[in-house]
């Protein structure tokens, strides 16, 4: 996960010294036009980087989807040994959040490699700043859910339920 997370920074870096916004700037584009524009800004080399970025965050999109919902699961887990119903409750959603992120990611990807390309009509970024934003949300509280397994798992290290 390291590893794409420091390709795709190196990338993003060329990709605004070429006078444009980063990648985060087309996430966030909304419309055909702005699309346009920031590509305009690029120019081929930028529209190849930010290319090439997008086929590397499809390998990013299967490590943070994996391991946010096994840290989910395991958060989960923890809660129904020692009790914890709310977190548990919480649990249910926590794993299918990251999981659901992942996906939205590949489809605002895909979304953006088409328009690229010179596709994807005046709707495809709309789409695909809906789902930049609904993936940010779906991945910031399924980290907020795991940090409250922490918390929760250092102000519990006494033993388990079934052993008081």
């Amino acid at each position: 996960m390291v590893a794409f997370d420091l390709a795709l920074f190196v990338i993003d870096k060329r990709l605004e010294a070429t006078g444009g916004p980063s990648i985060l700037g087309l996430e966030f584009a909304g419309t055909s036009d702005r699309g346009a524009e920031i590509m305009a800004e690029w120019g081929a080399h930028g529209c190849y980087l930010a290319r090439l970025s997008l086929l590397i965050d499809f390998g990013f999109m299967v490590a943070y989807g994996t391991f946010l919902a096994l840290a989910a699961l395991a958060t989960r887990d923890f809660a129904r040994a020692r009790g914890l119903r709310s977190l548990a409750a919480a649990g249910i959603a926590a794993p299918a959040f990251a999981l659901a992120a992942a996906l939205l990611d590949a489809t605002e990807n895909i979304l953006w490699l088409l328009l690229l390309a010179g596709h994807g009509g005046e709707a495809g970024p709309r789409v695909a700043s809906a789902c930049a934003s609904m993936k940010f949300l779906l991945v910031a509280v399924t980290i907020l859910y795991i940090a409250w397994g922490l918390i929760s798992r250092l102000l519990r290290r006494g033993p388990l339920p079934s052993e008081w």
